[in-house]
């Protein structure tokens, strides 16, 4: 566990220090010790102050007939992850109660390319504050047609 008074150099969100106000935002506190790479689309840990863990199945983008849509990782990941939203919400979670997501991509060079894309799409549904994440290529999902999942853990306070 890192503290402010540690040498850990716990931060928060961009730049801000584990023991500051802005470090933790709605009960989820981002750490980004200054000795790793900065992040980008993502922070190293999210410790939670309190709440409730609600585990979020993985998501792709299917549609409420059971069809995957979208031509392209970008539209496909918009779906997904509003579909994560959906089910979130469902459990009395929303976009800043994320504390973990993985995204499985088919194909992790593509996800790459679009990740400006990508990130806009993150932007517009969920904000400028990013959960503990990580992209895992994988050589195909459930859905034979899906190029991404996305699963996560929200923290309910």
């Amino acid at each position: 566990m890192t503290t402010e008074n540690d040498d850990h150099g716990a931060t928060g969100g961009r730049g801000t220090h584990g023991g500051d106000a802005d470090a933790w935002r709605d009960g989820l506190e981002r750490i980004n010790p200054p000795h790793l790479a900065p992040p980008t689309g993502f922070s190293h840990a999210v410790r939670a102050a309190s709440g409730t863990m609600v585990f979020l199945a993985g998501q792709t983008a299917l549609d409420g007939a059971g069809r995957i849509v979208g031509d392209g990782i970008v539209e496909q990941f918009e779906r997904a992850l509003t579909n994560l939203l959906e089910v979130a919400a469902a459990a009395g979670a929303g976009p800043a109660d994320l504390a973990k997501l993985t995204v499985f991509a088919v194909d992790v060079a593509d996800y790459r390319r679009h990740a400006r894309d990508l990130g806009q799409v993150w932007k517009r549904l969920v904000g400028s504050d990013y959960p503990a994440m990580a992209v895992i290529g994988t050589t195909r999902l459930w859905d034979e047609a899906a190029l991404v999942e996305i699963e996560g853990i929200a923290v309910v306070r």
